[in-house]
């Protein structure tokens, strides 16, 4: 058994990563720590010239979820993010498939035409959909919300359920078919099993898409905010100690979903490799 000895070039490359990762940690951890920490802190403790708050309370949070109306707002975040994804995958996963599986006249264009929808800024549009959703009904509205975030978020769908079909063996989705069953069958049997993992990322995307979305659901809404609609015209106009709060508030469902869904991500990449 031979030994392998490390160049200092290497050794060097092997450190500059390491150091790269830590850099890039510190940059998203720190900051959410940190207001994390001051979420559930005194309010004198963010004045207070200490880096990081000695006492603690739930007073912040239980102000904003049960008396200035942002539990509300959460459940109104949560129903618009799982009618986004139930809408995408609706219309985005046959789309997918037919770009994976078929060739067509067209189908490099359809995808250029996919990406192109997301070139446009959606501030452009706010306008017209106000209009729009006046007039048939949907103003103020979770549906309204949910319909504008599928339109956003239906192309990624349709490209990350592509690639993720793609890496489902074809020989596979054959043999089913010589064992009796029919196309649909297959696809119900082996290609959606073995694509789960691809489709539970393509979900937890969209869901955060959603979930954070702030622009369009403050437009389109008055009274059904969702959350970052809530904070963007409530939370921010109020003291800083609040605002941890809100932060926190945003991001913990979201850590939660991605925390859930990990292995999802680590196995989508397996499937898409190959």
């Amino acid at each position: 058994m031979t030994i392998h000895t490390y160049t200092l070039g290497e050794r060097l490359k092997g450190v500059v990563k390491a150091w790269a990762a830590v850099l890039i940690v510190s940059w998203i951890g720190v900051p959410l720590v940190i207001s994390i920490l001051y979420a559930f802190s005194e309010r004198t403790a963010l004045y207070e010239r200490t880096p990081i708050p000695l006492s603690y309370s739930l007073e912040q949070i239980r102000f904003l979820l049960f008396e200035a109306g942002a539990l509300y707002a959460v459940k109104n975040s949560v129903i618009v993010a799982l009618l986004t994804v139930a809408l995408s995958f609706l219309l985005g996963l046959p789309a997918g498939y037919a770009f994976a599986k078929y060739v067509f006249p067209g189908r490099d264009a359809l995808k250029l035409a996919l990406i192109g929808m997301r070139m446009f800024p959606v501030m452009i549009i706010a306008v017209p959909l106000v209009a729009l959703y006046i007039r048939i009904g949907l103003s103020d509205t979770l549906v309204g919300v949910a319909l504008a975030h599928t339109a956003m978020a239906l192309p990624f769908v349709v490209l990350i359920t592509s690639s993720v079909f793609a890496g489902v063996p074809r020989d596979l989705e054959e043999a089913g078919m010589v064992f009796g069953l029919s196309p649909i069958g297959v696809f119900l049997r082996i290609t959606i099993p073995l694509a789960l993992p691809g489709l539970a990322a393509a979900a937890m995307f969209t869901f955060l898409l959603s979930w954070n979305e702030v622009f369009i659901a403050a437009v389109l809404t008055l009274t059904n905010r969702t959350l970052p609609a809530f904070i963007l015209t409530s939370a921010l106009a109020a003291p800083d100690f609040f605002k941890f709060a809100a932060n926190f508030i945003i991001v913990a469902p979201a850590l939660v979903f991605v925390f859930v869904a990990r292995r999802y991500l680590v196995t989508m990449w397996g499937i898409t490799v190959r």
